[in-house]
């Protein structure tokens, strides 16, 4: 009984020893499912084109403004973001509009304090974003809306 003991404590350590070794040899990537895209939050997006507008909804058939870039970044990204405007403004580091890259989030209000719209920036100073027309794709410098900032929810590839 006691032998039989000692060679199972030997084996166990032995499978120990082969699995830390194992893990120490083997590359430490990250898979390229679980790396944000723009390409993947782009088409998330894109596909939501033409979807009503409904204050407060979060998707999949209407949309607000802050729904749309909620729904976006769950299911493009796998990211959650704060459900309002206002919050996923506070949140987030700031970018200028000179270093806006595609899919960093663009903030409308009369200040940082009272932002009441955002979009997704999806470049040539174009957002796509949900309004009263539904979800479409616009200037970010259109005259309805006082642009106060933009803010990058992740680093995309």
């Amino acid at each position: 009984m006691k032998k039989s003991v000692i060679n199972f404590g030997l084996i166990t350590v032995a499978m120990l020893g082969i699995v830390f070794a194992f893990n120490l040899i083997q590359p430490k990537t990250a898979s390229a499912a679980t790396t944000p895209t723009y390409s993947k939050v782009y088409s998330t997006a894109k596909a939501q084109l033409g979807k009503r507008y409904s204050w407060g909804a979060v998707g999949p058939y209407t949309f607000d403004c802050s729904g749309l870039t909620s729904y976006v970044y769950k299911h493009g990204a796998s990211k959650s973001i704060p459900r309002t405007a206002q919050a996923q403004y506070n949140k987030y580091k700031k970018v200028s509009y000179k270093n806006i890259k595609k899919g960093d989030l663009v903030f409308f209000g009369w200040s940082k304090h009272s932002i009441s719209h955002v979009g997704l920036y999806v470049g040539k100073g174009k957002m796509i974003d949900a309004q009263n027309r539904g979800v479409i794709t616009e200037s970010v410098k259109a005259p309805w809306w006082h642009y106060v900032g933009s803010a990058r929810v992740t680093a995309l590839d």
